[in-house]
């Protein structure tokens, strides 16, 4: 191991302990991260809840401050919310659907958006369409600009990295067509910030959540959306609004917080706020393409040691791969396979057929391993993987 690699793992303790192959589900925490988390806490229980919050004030301004710049914007535009569901949902909310509209989206996207998506065609008789994929996998952007053609597309939704492959969704080719059509456009980065660069200047999307626990390497239970100035001058503001998000100006009348936390809440934890500030500021120090690529070769070199096993069989797809490997293996169900794993020391995870209803019906598959390696990540613990692989492989085909 180089020097840089020693000492990504000598700041992540978890790496003593297991393998962790399971970033996309929730990616080991620098010790940095659990320390402002830890102190903060700590200051709550010997100084008060408030009045530790208004102590760390200037460390909340510099947590935002992180956040943005991963961005590639400005701190007016990042909302804090509970993790990239609430902040994708928020976003949602922000349009008044009506019987009629449309909303775009994609053959591969987050299962949580998919199932918003029906209860909104259900309730209020919005229509879903999806555009068709490219040979490749991806989107088809000209399939999206036909779509948006039609005058009652109110949204263009798009999961840039799901959640059950390492398909890479073109996020900002559909950005342009978006932009062209005049369609507001709201982008799931859920597993691409913390390893694919994010400039939301380039995406030209209007809104995009995302997570702190994933490759972002943050805690759990916190997440954050971006509003772009556009969204902010349009006026758009959640369905359900709370008093950090605007001001009660008369009995019946109310004004919106002038910048993206007019979609916050009130009432969320500082201590995972300042974690994830932190998780920021380490991933802007080690570099989110240098540390993002060395995961995405990670992840290649797997898909080749995958494919050469008897009988496993690879489902990613896409002109580019993300750091999400998934196969399935002869002989397992992927939960049941996750938990043999495990007790090894080695951590993944399980996607499931309903995950992803569309892309894993055109897979023929009903459930796949899912690995995810990240920069700290050794080839030595790939290895380790592949003599598990082999002999759990050995152990179903005997029984």
């Amino acid at each position: 191991m180089d020097d840089q690699l020693i000492r990504w793992r000598e700041d992540t303790p978890g790496c003593t302990k297991r393998v962790h192959l399971n970033n996309a589900g929730a990616g080991l925490m620098p010790r940095s991260v659990v320390e402002a988390i830890t102190g903060h806490v700590n200051r709550e229980a010997l100084v008060g809840g408030y009045e530790s919050s208004d102590a760390a004030e200037d460390a909340v301004t510099a947590s935002y401050a992180n956040i943005a710049e991963l961005l590639g914007a400005k701190p007016r535009n990042v909302a804090v919310v509970e993790n990239s569901t609430v902040a994708f949902f928020q976003a949602l909310s922000a349009f008044d659907f009506e019987r009629g509209d449309v909303i775009v989206t994609t053959k591969n996207d987050y299962i949580s958006n998919q199932l918003a998506y029906l209860s909104l065609a259900k309730r209020q008789g919005v229509e879903i369409r999806r555009a068709e994929n490219m040979p490749t996998g991806e989107a088809d952007p000209q399939s999206v600009k036909e779509l948006l053609r039609d005058p009652r597309v109110k949204l263009l939704a798009v999961t840039w990295v799901p959640t059950n492959s390492g398909l890479m969704q073109p996020v900002e080719e559909l950005g342009e067509v978006a932009e062209a059509a005049g369609v507001p456009y709201l982008i799931d980065a859920c597993q691409a910030v913390g390893q694919i660069p994010v400039d939301v200047s380039r995406l030209k999307c209007d809104f995009l959540s995302a997570t702190a626990r994933k490759f972002l390497r943050g805690p759990r239970g916190i997440g954050f959306l971006y509003v772009s100035d556009r969204a902010l001058q349009r006026g758009d503001y959640p369905l359900y609004i709370d008093m950090r998000g605007a001001n009660w100006i008369t009995a019946d009348s109310y004004e919106p917080a002038p910048d993206a936390r007019r979609f916050e809440n009130w009432e969320f934890a500082y201590a995972l706020l300042l974690g994830l500030g932190e998780a920021a500021r380490y991933a802007l120090s080690v570099g989110v393409a240098r540390g993002g690529g060395r995961a995405r070769e990670l992840a290649a070199t797997m898909r080749n040691k995958l494919s050469a096993l008897p009988g496993y069989r690879v489902l990613d797809r896409g002109k580019e791969l993300a750091a999400i490997v998934t196969a399935v293996v002869p002989g397992w169900e992927a939960p049941a396979l996750v938990d043999a794993l495990r007790q090894r020391g080695i951590n993944t995870s399980a996607t499931l057929r309903e995950y992803a209803v569309i892309d894993m019906a055109e897979k023929k598959a009903t459930s796949a391993l899912r690995i995810s390696p990240h920069y700290y990540n050794t080839e030595g613990e790939l290895e380790t993987l592949i003599d598990a692989l082999r002999a759990v492989s050995a152990k179903a085909a005997a029984s």
